[in-house]
């Protein structure tokens, strides 16, 4: 443990440091580590159902080999270092609920789960980078796509009582390990939660801030508004040292929209942060940014976009964490390069997902549109006011016919990639994920690093 410092706390609108003078927090996200997304390490469909196909073909005492080794090489000291480097100072990091427990034991927290994010906050904290845990899945999905590790399109952990006492338990577990740790900034307590009636998620939220300020007193509480952090409506008990935290995707930027304007997307971001901004709360935009194509020009473009929001950042003083880190070349930062044996054995298995549109994450949505068009004018011809949440009817069909019925087999497809390995073999892809074996994205790293360089925290006594 790196020697101890004032935890970092908030103080009307802004967040106050180690000196006790304001601090905007501004980062990356850690994700596709602890919390795997089949975008970021090119698998398909979710998490549990990937790592299970894998250990059918190769065995589950190499399966876990192998992914352990994975873990360990997605993040290290060099990872850390060019964080620091590159002028950082927050991580967010996505964390699945199955690292800390199992389904087949339930509230009995792993005696070694906690080891991989012990590493890595240590890491960041030798290179004087904050951390915010982020349980970014959690038993029964508190949302209804692939990044809550979630196998069907329900959110079932609405519905059930006993998945919400498993979270309960899982941060009283949480904060109890890192209620001492200086550098750990806060707890983002349910990643984009999804809740369909709004009527659950606010109790929820008061009945989870009280058990985990009965174990620690002192973090920051990170709290996502509902419907994937965008709707705070339904929120009306405020919270002492809290941020209730916004996502800020612009449609545009993800592909979804051919039109962008600066006043859209201005009035969007108001839109998000008036509740954080009612309260007179720090604002912190949890995720953002756009999803990069390749097309120098058009990416240039989409730079164009992340510039906008950094600039709409700092005018209004929002500490941010880029969406994300490290990937294959789809989003991160940081990118497996092409040469590499993971990228060497899983490009083409990627390309035929691009092509079917099964990651919904920077797809059309489309795929072969001689075969999902017809479904999609099929439902809206039968049922013209079938309307469902979160995301309405489009999204509803492309998630149960691309997400699911098509993505699922790709996974074991995608395990079957695994057949014949060695061990060397198998080191060989996880080591792919090293810093060592990864480029820098330079024109988004320039775009950060000059949003940082623009910014500044708001003087003492002006908050």
């Amino acid at each position: 443990m790196v020697a101890a410092t004032p935890l970092v706390r908030t103080s009307g609108s802004s967040f106050v440091g180690p000196d006790g003078q304001p601090l905007l927090l501004r980062g990356v996200c850690l994700g596709g580590w602890l919390n795997m997304e089949n975008f970021i390490t090119g698998y398909s469909a979710n998490e549990s159902l990937m790592r299970a196909e894998v250990a059918k073909v190769i065995g589950p005492e190499r399966a876990e080999a192998f992914f352990e080794r994975l873990l360990t090489r997605f993040f290290d000291e060099p990872d850390a270092a060019f964080l620091a480097e590159s002028g950082f100072n927050l991580v967010r990091i996505a964390v699945g609920y199955k690292h800390l427990e199992d389904d087949a034991a339930p509230f009995e927290i792993k005696a070694d789960g906690f080891r991989h994010l012990d590493r890595v906050i240590d890491l960041l904290a030798a290179h004087g980078i904050y951390s915010i845990v982020d349980l970014h899945a959690l038993p029964g999905s508190q949302n209804q796509h692939w990044h809550s590790d979630n196998p069907t399109h329900v959110a079932a952990f609405w519905q059930h009582r006993h998945f919400q006492d498993r979270v309960v338990h899982l941060w009283e577990a949480i904060a109890g390990h890192y209620k001492d740790n200086p550098w750990v900034a806060g707890y983002n307590l349910l990643n984009e939660p999804s809740d369909e009636s709004g009527a659950v998620v606010g109790p929820f939220y008061s009945r989870l801030v009280k058990a985990i300020r009965a174990v620690d007193p002192d973090h920051v509480l990170f709290l996502d508004g509902n419907t994937y952090a965008t709707d705070f409506s339904m929120f009306t008990e405020p919270f002492e040292n809290a941020v209730w935290t916004l996502h800020d995707y612009v449609p545009a930027g993800l592909g979804r929209s051919p039109h962008y304007s600066t006043e859209e997307a201005e009035a969007k971001f108001l839109e998000r942060s008036e509740h954080a901004r009612s309260l007179t709360s720090p604002i912190l935009v949890g995720e953002f940014g756009p999803i990069y194509g390749g097309d120098e020009e058009r990416d240039a473009w989409l730079r164009g976009i992340l510039r906008d929001q950094l600039d709409l950042y700092n005018r209004h003083q929002a500490s941010w964490t880029l969406w994300m880190y490290k990937d294959i070349g789809r989003q991160g930062l940081v990118s497996v390069r092409p040469d590499t044996p993971y990228r060497q054995r899983f490009d083409a298995f990627v390309a035929k997902k691009e092509r079917l549109a099964v990651d919904q994450w920077g797809s059309d949505g489309i795929g072969l549109a001689e075969v999902t068009q017809p479904v999609q004018d099929l439902v809206a011809q039968e049922f013209p006011d079938f309307d469902p949440y979160p995301w309405g009817r489009f999204d509803w069909v492309r998630t149960l016919l691309l997400n699911i019925t098509l993505a699922q087999p790709m996974a074991h497809e995608y395990a079957s990639l695994f057949r014949g390995l060695d061990d060397d073999d198998l080191a060989a892809l996880a080591d792919s994920f090293a810093f060592e074996s990864c480029e820098v994205r330079a024109p988004l790293l320039a775009e950060l690093q000059a949003a940082l360089a623009a910014g500044s925290p708001a003087p003492a006594g002006t908050a």
